[in-house]
């Protein structure tokens, strides 16, 4: 499957932290407690995210904890809640699966929109402003990025030739409107955090799971699957949010500085999304052209325009309008905002 974007070489080299040399922080030192993203996502975490957390606490006046979100026992669902109470100052935020206290974010990456990165490009540049407004108003907290791991694939266990296999399997989702996606399907959702699906697809409690191609390489899940099958449901997108007191407390200047720091960190992990995955693909399926990932032998699914028109034809009928009713009761302007920001983007409209 190709993804069109070319990769860019990551400038690991150059100092994430460079607008913030710029813009002077020259106030006294504030301390970043700082929750980031899961350590198996070696390639986010330990060539992205960390160096770039490690920029800032080389500054004088910052003083960075950065601990990543296993290894002190956070939950990902709970994201919201820490950000908005103080627990924690910059948290990385996987939004499918914090959206359970807020259903307006999910709407950024509902399952079945997007049918390429590009498309999911558009449609989050299109709700960045809407969802800043809607985070600062329900949960004290300022956006700082906002990307994706990647198109989100599934390695499965047992003979499939087409999405019409999925019926009847147990499918690992993060996500509500991946549930019900999965479920148009035929298949049974099955909600796991990442750090749980090896076990559970190496003791058939699931019998796919569903991930982007990289971060399911680095999870090894080929090690307890056999057929990959590349059909994106949705991208997994991320943000990193700041929470609002902290980020009041810096001047203009500071903010402006931390906002041209963040904005290099973000484009980094769209070059991964972009960049990896391909290669990724290659690996997992055995292909020659593999260079960055372990090499697996799982199968590879050829994805036909019709399931790609079925998954569509699913979302418009099943997970658009549950979505937007979820929604509507929490958010009176849900439907209204996606339909001028995502659904303009991706040319889909909820009626209301």
């Amino acid at each position: 499957m190709s993804i069109k974007t070319p990769f860019k070489a990551l400038a690991l080299g150059v100092s994430l932290a460079g607008g913030i040399v710029a813009g002077g922080l020259a106030q006294a030192e504030t301390t970043l407690r700082v929750v980031g993203n899961f350590s198996g996502n070696k390639l986010h975490v330990d060539e992205v995210e960390r160096p770039f957390f490690e920029e800032l606490n080389a500054r004088d006046d910052l003083a960075v904890v950065y601990n990543t979100m296993d290894a002190i026992g956070v939950e990902a669902a709970d994201a919201l809640r820490n950000i908005r109470s103080g627990a924690f100052d910059v948290m990385s935020v996987q939004i499918g699966m914090a959206s359970r206290d807020e259903p307006f974010f999910e709407g950024i990456d509902l399952a079945g929109v997007s049918p390429d990165l590009d498309a999911q490009r558009e449609a989050v540049d299109a709700v960045r402003e809407a969802f800043d407004a809607r985070l600062q108003e329900r949960f004290n907290a300022k956006l700082m990025t906002l990307w994706p791991f990647g198109p989100q694939m599934m390695f499965c266990n047992g003979d499939i030739d087409d999405v019409g296999d999925l019926s009847g399997k147990k499918v690992r989702v993060f996500t509500p409107s991946m549930s019900r996606l999965v479920e148009g399907l035929g298949a049974t959702p099955v909600t796991l955090q990442f750090s749980e699906v090896y076990l559970a697809l190496q003791r058939g409690v699931a019998d796919c799971g569903v991930t982007a191609p990289s971060a399911g390489n680095n999870g090894k899940w080929p090690e307890v699957t056999d057929t990959f099958v590349p059909l994106p449901l949705s991208y997994s997108v991320q943000g990193h949010f700041m929470n609002l007191d902290t980020w009041n407390r810096f001047d203009e200047s500071q903010q402006q500085a931390l906002t041209e720091a963040f904005e290099r960190l973000e484009e980094q992990m769209w070059e991964l999304a972009y960049g990896v995955n391909d290669d990724a693909i290659a690996c997992n399926t055995g292909q020659d052209s593999c260079s960055r990932h372990e090499a697996y032998d799982m199968a590879l699914v050829e994805i036909d325009p019709a399931s790609r028109e079925q998954v569509e034809a699913i979302t418009k009928e099943e997970v658009l309008p549950v979505w937007a009713g979820t929604c509507s009761r929490q958010y009176e302007s849900c439907v209204k905002v996606w339909n001028e920001t995502v659904g303009d983007a991706a040319g889909m409209t909820i009626t209301e």
